[in-house]
């Protein structure tokens, strides 16, 4: 049903070197432990050993990552992890190591390990040699930066309270939908992630003024877009003159021009934002159904009143609620 509302929009596009990761990782405070995701790894078993993880004996281990070939080493906002290439009797790879920040170092038993560098969304893995000298990796992580934000015509912020974001695959996949990457991104925050083209979907409010569109971001770059939604935000209320008081415990219903449901409240005021379009509006109060059809303009915020009249009036048995 949300299909039927997308708009056509304006598309601001930038996109500015990263000349400094730290500017990166001071962007995302969150717990960079959740719900990060391993490339290449679907699963890992905890360490058992009572040591410290990234101290041990055998040789030194020292791990550094860089956005880009051509990038300076990433001071922090990273996870490395280290795993044993083979799965365990349980079938996950054990996890024999692990720091968080920027270079780290390691005192690992001479083996083959697989070293895995998550930064925000952004990851890669490489199988590592380990012998008894000191050895220096770095992993490349081929990634970007992402900064999403929206407006109305004319430039028109949007509350940030009222907007939100998801990120997904830009492919769909077998079942045809694309696999979330993540949700509930809020504006103007900057998002982590390895170069390629992602599928943004933007929403304003809660109803069905949704904006979709498909990304590039480049490797050492910050891209920085902003999508243009054609919405609007309504307060409806039920009176019996123009001007008047809302009348309380009334029920809402607002049908698009073709008669799909979009939403539906109860209260003396129904607050909402809705698409740029056409759309019917019924009121029910008490055993009396009032209906109105309207055209929400984008940007054109408004109080739209639905007069309790005869000429509004509905026949409570033709379906309309």
């Amino acid at each position: 049903m949300l299909a039927g509302f997308l708009r056509p929009f304006a598309f601001i596009f930038g996109a500015s070197v990263f000349t400094l990761a730290s500017g990166l990782a001071m962007a995302q405070q969150t717990d960079p432990l959740k719900g990060v995701t391993l490339p290449d790894l679907s699963s890992y078993a905890s360490p058992h050993s009572g040591r410290s993880l990234a101290q041990g004996e055998g040789g030194q281990l020292t791990l550094a990552a860089k956005l880009t070939e051509a990038s300076d080493d990433i001071g922090r906002g990273l996870i490395w992890r280290v795993f044993r290439p083979e799965p365990g009797p349980d079938g996950k790879l054990p996890l024999v190591a692990s720091a968080q920040g920027g270079t780290s170092m390691f005192q690992l038993e001479p083996g083959s390990y697989l070293v895995h560098a998550s930064f925000g969304r952004a990851g890669a893995t490489k199988r590592i040699t380990v012998g008894r000298e000191a050895k220096h990796e770095s992993l490349v992580l081929d990634a970007g930066g992402l900064k999403l934000d929206a407006v109305l015509a004319g430039g028109v912020r949007i509350p940030p309270e009222k907007l939100r974001f998801s990120i997904y695959e830009a492919e769909p996949g077998a079942d045809g939908d694309r696999a979330l990457i993540i949700p509930d991104v809020s504006p103007n925050s900057i998002v982590r992630l390895n170069a390629g083209v992602y599928h943004v979907v933007s929403t304003y409010g809660s109803v069905n003024a949704v904006i979709r569109s498909d990304i590039r971001v480049e490797a050492g770059k910050l891209t920085d877009a902003t999508v243009e939604h054609r919405a609007a935000e309504l307060t409806l209320k039920l009176v019996r003159d123009e001007g008047g008081e809302a009348i309380a415990d009334t029920s809402w219903s607002v049908l698009t021009g073709s008669g799909d449901p979009v939403r539906e409240s109860v209260g003396a005021f129904a607050s909402m934002v809705l698409a740029e379009g056409e759309y019917t509006i019924v009121a029910k109060n008490r055993d009396r159904i009032y209906q109105r059809d309207f055209t929400v303009v984008g940007g054109h915020n408004q109080d739209v009143e639905v007069l309790a009249n005869d000429a509004n009036a509905a026949d409570p048995n033709d379906g309309a609620d």
